[in-house]
C-alpha cells in the first residue's frame, strides 16, 4: 500500500502541466492553451499572453512547430491522457466534494505566494526591475495581510498584478530558440528550452528547500496538482470536444502560449490601473 502511494504520488507531481508552463503552469496547468487552441483567432479570453492582448500584435504567419519525435510524444500524450481521467480527475473530484472552493483558492494562492522567488528572480534576470519590485511588494502584502499568502489582497485590493515568469521565458527573452517540442510523461507539454528552464527554477523554488525529503516533497507537489486541477475540471474535456486531433491542438496552443508570454512586456503592465479581472 505504501508503495503504491508512493508511485500515485509521483504520477501526479505536475499531471496537469509543467511549472515552467504556468501561469501557474499555464493558467495552473495544460488547461490554459487548450482552452485558447479552441478559441477563434482574435477572441478575448482571461488568459495571460493568449487571444487579444492589449498592446501586443499578434503574428498572422502559420504556426509551425518542430516535432521530429511525433510518434513517442503523442504516445506520452495518450498516457497522460489516461493518467489524467483515471487518477487525477477522480482525485481532484472527490477532494472539490469535500473542500469548499473559497478555501481550494486559498491554497491556490499560498503555493502562487511561495513560488514568489521564482518570479522574482526571472524578472530580474530579464530587467523587468518594476516587475521584480511588484513581486517584492506583493509577498510582503500577501504574507502578512493576506495571512501567510492565503489570501491575494494585493492584487484583489492594490491591483498589482503577478508576474508569470520563469527560466524558459528568461533564455527566451535572450535569444534562446525553442528547439524541438517536447510531451513529457506526466510533466506534459514542453520543448527544449522550457525544459531546462524547468529545470532551473526547481533550484529557486522554496519548497524544495523547505521540505527536502523525498516523498514529502512529492505529496507537497501532488496536493498543489490536485488541488489546482480541482479548480479546473472540465476544461481539458472542453478541449478535446473542440478539436480535430487534441494532440496536435495542444502542441499548437502551447508553443502560442510560450510565444506570447515572451510578449508580456508589451501588453503586461505590473500596475494595472483599474480592478482585475475575476479569477
Amino acid at each position: 500500500m505504501n508503495t503504491l502511494f508512493r508511485l500515485c504520488a509521483i504520477l501526479l507531481i505536475g499531471c496537469a502541466g509543467c511549472r515552467s508552463t504556468s501561469p501557474d503552469r499555464m493558467r495552473d496547468a495544460a488547461a490554459s492553451p487548450q482552452l485558447a487552441a479552441s478559441a477563434e483567432p482574435g477572441a478575448e479570453t482571461d488568459l495571460p499572453g493568449i487571444g487579444e492582448t492589449p498592446g501586443v500584435v499578434l503574428s498572422s504567419q502559420p504556426i509551425e512547430v518542430s516535432d521530429p519525435l511525433e510518434p513517442v510524444n503523442r504516445a506520452f500524450y495518450h498516457f497522460n491522457d489516461k493518467l489524467y481521467f483515471w487518477v487525477l480527475k477522480p482525485v481532484a473530484k472527490g477532494y472539490a466534494k469535500v473542500v469548499p472552493q473559497p478555501a481550494r483558492r486559498c491554497v491556490k494562492n499560498f503555493f502562487s505566494n511561495i513560488a514568489t522567488p521564482v518570479r522574482l528572480v526571472n524578472c530580474a534576470l530579464q530587467a523587468e526591475f518594476e516587475g521584480a519590485w511588484v513581486e517584492i511588494e506583493r509577498f510582503a502584502i500577501n504574507t502578512t495581510v493576506g495571512v501567510a499568502g492565503f489570501g491575494d489582497p494585493a492584487r484583489n485590493r492594490w491591483h498589482m498584478e503577478k508576474r508569470n515568469e520563469d527560466l524558459g521565458q528568461t533564455l527566451g527573452s535572450y535569444g534562446c530558440g525553442t528547439s524541438i517540442y517536447f510531451n513529457w510523461p506526466v510533466l506534459g507539454p514542453s520543448n527544449v528550452r522550457d525544459t531546462v528552464g524547468y529545470v532551473g527554477d526547481m533550484f529557486l523554488d522554496p519548497v524544495n528547500y523547505l521540505v527536502p525529503d523525498f516523498w514529502y516533497n512529492a505529496g507537497i507537489k501532488s496536493y498543489d496538482t490536485v488541488n489546482g486541477t480541482s479548480l479546473r475540471i472540465g476544461d481539458y474535456e472542453d478541449f478535446k470536444k473542440a478539436a480535430i486531433d487534441p494532440y496536435v491542438a495542444l502542441r499548437d496552443a502551447y508553443y502560442q502560449y510560450r510565444r506570447n508570454l515572451l510578449r508580456n512586456g508589451a501588453g503586461q503592465s505590473a500596475r494595472p490601473e483599474g480592478p482585475l479581472p475575476t479569477e
